[in-house]
């Protein structure tokens, strides 16, 4: 199972994309950060914008301390990019900042080959010129400082380049390496990896995980999933740990919840398969549609694909599918007893979770179809695009609900028992049945009062919005109160 790349939605589907640090003169200003429980701001950057914002740091620096811009890079790269920091304790100590940055020893050098008569990497006695040594006086000769560097920058490293030194942790500043490195391509590819280790250590910058894309966010960090779109690819990712988006479920417990589905999904994968049987009729059906209100095209019996439950007492029964009953004898039970339950529990959450990741890439064609009918309307002359958008804004609107839905099931599965958790069921539960009302009505959008759809769409993101708001301001406290 791919536990990532199958669980993507974007909000811009091909229409009125919305990026935060782009300016719309045209729409009614709202305050989004009391409306949107995901909002964040944050933007989009490209790769000579980054380089820009970059090169004020570092000219910033350089120009307060009077050093030179490689060794400026250096420190900031050991601050983080906090020049104003790293300004007031150069101020108070400067030794002491330019220690923490490495580019000085903690000790001043007293022995070791601080004498430039050889070489002690290869034993060679070339002319005192041809020697090259750090702060730390450490002398190498400089056929194996480019040796030394070559290597290293062909495993990728770059601002943590060190000497050659036993035990020595003093970093090689940029003109120090470009002075040894002579091949065109190595050198280029140093301030390649050079760029990429200054944006990931900046706090506030990271690359779009969008293959082959070049985009860069920009946005000031706060705890808890944080949603992010690329304004290049689309993507939706968490600007907190770069992970796809994952509200409610806070970046720590998203982390668990992949690498477990990695270790066990072949198991999962064996026990949940793709087809059922029909309560009634026992027929195999196929699921080809992102609802989970099934009709057995044999008998016409309405059930549930998740549960396998009369459909028309689920209304009322919604919350016992959706949760998972803990066993109160569980810890009086044997070891294999409670290995068989464990299993049981996280196969109840996989499967929903899992359920929730197929029915998306159904719905993606559900979809395109729509799209194409309309425009088939459109052409036909059976109204304009704005007179069935309510169709397109529905199963956006669908997409979004049902991403969230799927995220919910690892919050839950990593909670403790008690009462808060029984409030998240209650109303993941909501979430679920009025997800499953409207992927109902979606499907059969073109035969749906457009009021009825309209006034579905409304409640399914009330309770979506309801959900996030109570449990990502929860997570938001944990992670703070963690920390303290």
């Amino acid at each position: 199972m791919s536990a990532e790349s199958d669980m993507e939605y974007s909000d811009n589907d091909g229409d009125d994309y919305y990026y935060e640090g782009q300016d719309d003169c045209d729409m009614e200003t709202v305050d989004r950060s009391k409306s949107d429980p995901e909002y964040f701001m944050f933007s989009c950057l490209r790769v000579e914008e980054v380089e820009k914002l970059l090169n004020e740091s570092i000219e910033l620096l350089s120009n307060s301390l009077q050093i030179t811009p490689s060794l400026a890079k250096v420190m900031l790269y050991a601050y983080e990019w906090n020049a104003q920091e790293i300004i007031k304790k150069y101020k108070e100590n400067a030794n002491e900042v330019l220690v923490y940055s490495r580019v000085k020893p903690p000790m001043p050098q007293t022995q070791g080959n601080s004498s430039r008569s050889i070489c002690a990497v290869c034993a060679s006695t070339p002319p005192l010129q041809k020697y090259s040594a750090l702060a730390c006086g450490h002398y190498f000769c400089n056929d194996c400082w480019a040796m030394h560097f070559e290597v290293q920058i062909m495993q990728g490293v770059s601002n943590t380049i060190q000497c050659m030194a036993q035990d020595c942790e003093v970093r090689a500043p940029e003109d120090f390496v470009l002075s040894h490195v002579t091949k065109p391509a190595l050198r280029e590819r140093y301030q390649q990896f050079m760029f990429k280790d200054h944006v990931k250590s900046h706090p506030q910058l990271r690359f779009c995980p969008g293959p082959n894309c070049q985009w860069i966010y920009q946005a000031w960090v706060r705890e808890g999933a944080r949603r992010v779109e690329c304004q290049g690819c689309e993507l939706l990712t968490c600007f907190s740990c770069g992970a796809p988006h994952h509200a409610p479920t806070d970046c720590t417990t998203i982390r668990r919840w992949l690498t477990k589905c990695a270790d066990d999904s072949e198991t999962a994968n064996y026990i949940s398969a793709h087809t059922k049987d029909c309560p009634k009729c026992q027929i195999c059906i196929e699921k080809n549609g992102g609802c989970n209100h099934m009709q057995c095209g044999a008998c016409r019996h309405d059930f549930c694909w998740v549960c396998l439950g009369d459909w028309r007492s689920h209304g009322s029964e919604y919350y016992e599918c959706s949760r998972y009953k803990e066993d109160p004898n569980l810890a009086n039970d044997s070891q294999h007893a409670q290995a068989r339950e464990a299993l049981k529990k996280y196969l109840h959450y996989y499967e929903r979770w899992e359920n929730h990741a197929r029915s998306l890439k159904l719905e993606e064609q559900t979809l395109a179809s729509l799209k194409s009918r309309i425009n088939q309307k459109v052409m036909a002359g059976e109204g304009t695009w704005i007179d069935w958008q309510y169709l397109w804004d529905a199963a956006r609107l669908l997409k979004r609900c049902r991403y969230t839905l799927q995220y919910t099931y690892p919050f839950a599965y990593y909670m403790d028992v008690g009462p808060r958790k029984e409030l998240f069921e209650y109303q993941q539960a909501q979430l679920e049945a009025e997800i499953e009302n409207l992927s109902w009505k979606v499907e059969r959008a073109e035969t749906t009062d457009r009021g009825d759809l309209e006034n579905q769409m409304d409640i399914a993101e009330k309770r979506r919005t309801t959900l996030l708001k109570d449990f990502l301001e929860f997570n938001t406290n944990n992670a703070s109160s963690s920390k303290i």
